[in-house]
């Protein structure tokens, strides 16, 4: 393989979190469900910089 395309990504800067998410959009892709999957893909990665916030350090 010699390519890969993010779906999911975050960008934290500044102490705020840039949050995208993207599909795989085909001629038989019903656009209610791709934005449901979307905000659902989008939903882990605000979910996951939740959770970070939470860990510290292991000593």
């Amino acid at each position: 393989m010699d390519m890969a395309i993010a779906i999911r990504t975050a960008l934290i800067r500044g102490g705020r979190a840039y949050v995208q998410a993207g599909a795989g959009i085909v001629a038989d892709s019903d656009p209610a469900a791709e934005e449901r999957e979307t905000q659902s893909k989008a939903a882990a990665v605000l979910a996951a910089i939740a959770a970070a916030e939470t860990l510290r350090p292991a000593r």
